[in-house]
């Protein structure tokens, strides 16, 4: 009989393809992973890796067995769903990573609202960008993804994944409240900007693209990005002291920061819409469909505070 948890480790190892890799995506040491990979060899009377260079390489076999590696363990993720229904029992860990405004106005709340509501469960958070904690969701390392996706920057499907928006919002030109177009009420022009210091995420995020593609297609000129970090609140701060400008969603909330000024740009709105995403296998567990609802729930406390253009709805 085969072990699953050993066949997780061949299909992380797949995917990472470094024991080292597999050990901290997983938990264990490299020496842990080794050998329960020998032992996996020896269940399945096949050899799985060879050696290549001071690393290891799947044979045919082990490829092979990976592949079916991933059939068993979503089989064995909807089975225990099933039962979980069956039962009505609403319990166990749901592990949510998401970007960093996010946590603060929706993933938290709704943390809390689920550990009022249902005690058995436990929810795990941790504050990651999109691209880096995707690869953890496909293979079960998370249950939860919360993304953003910029009006003209789709991000990639994946039949494996149900995607769920929660709430659209706008995406509002940051300015410092010293500047000359910030005193007044009419709609900045963004080309106005050209020859301004920006700051943006790291270059590899949506956010990073969704400034320099606002810039050049709605202004008209490269944006000099002189300051970046995924800390959206730094990019904040960076327009409070330093006198920067950026582009910001309004979960990052300015309402009552009197020292920036939010506007949208005369050339028209940018739109994000932040998007739940899970697997599509054992998708019905019941501590999950909680969570689910609960993160629909504060998505729409969220987009509904004073002074929100947001709204909230569900999506494909």
């Amino acid at each position: 009989m085969l072990d699953l948890g050993r066949l997780r480790m061949l299909r992380e190892l797949e995917a990472v393809g470094t024991v080292a890799g597999t050990a901290a995506a997983l938990g264990y040491t490299p020496s842990a992973v080794s050998q329960q990979l020998a032992v996996l060899e020896r269940e399945a009377g096949a050899r799985l890796l060879a050696k290549a260079g001071r690393g290891v390489r799947l044979t045919d076999a082990g490829r092979l067995l990976a592949r079916h590696a991933g059939i068993l363990l979503a089989a064995a993720e909807e089975a225990e769903a099933d039962l979980q229904r069956a039962a009505h029992t609403v319990a166990g860990t749901i592990r949510i990573a998401g970007f960093q405004t996010a946590m603060l106005q929706v993933v938290i709340p709704a943390s809390a609202a689920v550990g009022r509501a249902h005690p058995d469960v436990h929810v795990e958070l941790v504050e990651a960008e999109v691209e880096e904690a995707l690869p953890g969701l496909r293979r079960g390392r998370l249950d939860v993804l919360i993304q953003d996706e910029y009006d003209g920057l789709p991000r990639e499907r994946h039949a494996d994944l149900h995607r769920e928006t929660l709430l659209r919002e706008e995406v509002r030109l940051i300015l410092p409240a010293g500047h000359p177009l910030a005193r007044t009420r009419r709609r900045p022009s963004l080309a106005a900007f050209a020859g301004e210091t920006w700051c943006a995420a790291q270059p590899g995020t949506a956010h990073h693209a969704m400034v320099l593609g606002t810039c050049r297609a709605l202004g008209g000129f490269e944006p000099t990005v002189r300051h970046t970090t995924n800390d959206l609140l730094v990019l904040l701060e960076l327009v409070r002291t330093i006198g920067a400008i950026t582009l910001l969603p309004d979960l990052i909330r300015t309402g009552n920061d009197t020292s920036v000024v939010a506007r949208t740009p005369a050339e028209g709105a940018i739109r994000r819409d932040v998007q739940a995403l899970t697997r599509r296998t054992g998708a019905h567990r019941p501590a999950l469909v909680a969570v689910r609802e609960a993160l629909v729930t504060a998505a729409h406390a969220a987009a509904g505070s004073p002074g929100r253009a947001a709204t909230a709805r569900r999506g494909p």
